[in-house]
């Protein structure tokens, strides 16, 4: 991963986080680690995260709704669910509230890599996207298209 993307895990069990902390340590990109929903938003509170890679069941708030209020307050993160319960239920339910990408437990460090350098492709390639429709408002702004309309 380039640019220097930050990443967030959040997961209640230690081994996990700190085994995903190895993971990503060779990466460039900078992490922290987070053991339940609360902590998370308070992380995120403090320094919003490019992505985000989260557990599903945690204890106190759990991943959705910890995913929903993620996506509604930091909207330009990017959420991959990492779930040891998979179910094609909780699959399209992250999907729906915004989530990335889910991934069932349990995962190899090439495959978090991968799953944490897609959700940051997405984010760059969606803020260059807003930043491309910006510039091309702006510059439509109070002139006429280099086009005009075609009629029949």
């Amino acid at each position: 991963m380039n640019d220097r993307a930050s990443i967030l895990i959040v997961d209640d069990e230690e081994i996990v986080r700190r085994s995903h902390l190895r993971s990503l340590a060779g990466t460039g990109c900078h992490t922290e680690a987070a053991a339940d929903g609360s902590e998370a938003l308070q992380v995120m509170e403090r320094r919003p995260f490019d992505v985000v890679l989260l557990d599903l069941r945690l204890p106190g708030l759990d991943g959705m709704e910890v995913l929903k209020t993620i996506k509604s307050r930091w909207p330009d993160s990017e959420v991959v669910v990492i779930t040891g319960y998979p179910s094609i239920e909780s699959a399209k339910e992250a999907v729906r509230l915004g989530a990335q990408n889910y991934i069932a437990k349990p995962v190899g460090p090439d495959d978090l890599i991968r799953a944490a350098n897609e959700a940051w492709t997405q984010k760059r390639w969606a803020l260059h996207r807003n930043q491309q429709e910006e510039r091309e408002t702006d510059d439509l702004d109070g002139r006429e298209p280099a086009c005009p309309p075609v009629t029949h």
